[in-house]
């Protein structure tokens, strides 16, 4: 098996008011490119809890009370080369004080040759 990582998947959860905007700042910087399509994404809808401390300056809640959040948890996936300008984007685009990212290697079928 050769394994070059050549794309991430990327999965962050954002509150439901703001996953258009999240989307568009991932998309404008080169996130969601499958073959000659670009903007691809998916999202499902979840309940996010935290419990923000007190150095926590929350954008829903407030400290020291348990949250529980409707949001979507957007998937994108990402050139290795664009990860970095991929997160930027959701960090400044995402109204939370500490999104919660995730970034997944990806194998394709040319790892398996």
């Amino acid at each position: 098996m050769k394994v070059e990582m050549n794309k991430v998947k990327i999965f962050v959860t954002i509150p439901c008011s703001h996953v258009a905007q999240v989307r568009e700042a991932v998309c404008k910087v080169g996130g969601g490119m499958i073959g000659n399509y670009s903007w691809c994404t998916y999202a499902v809808k979840g309940t996010g809890t935290f419990l923000p401390n007190q150095q926590s300056n929350p954008h829903i809640g407030k400290a020291g009370t348990l949250e529980f959040v409707e949001e979507e948890k957007l998937e994108v996936l990402c050139d290795v080369s664009q990860v970095k300008n991929v997160v930027q984007a959701i960090r400044k685009a995402h109204p939370y004080e500490e999104p919660a990212i995730d970034i997944v290697p990806i194998l394709d079928e040319t790892c398996f040759e």
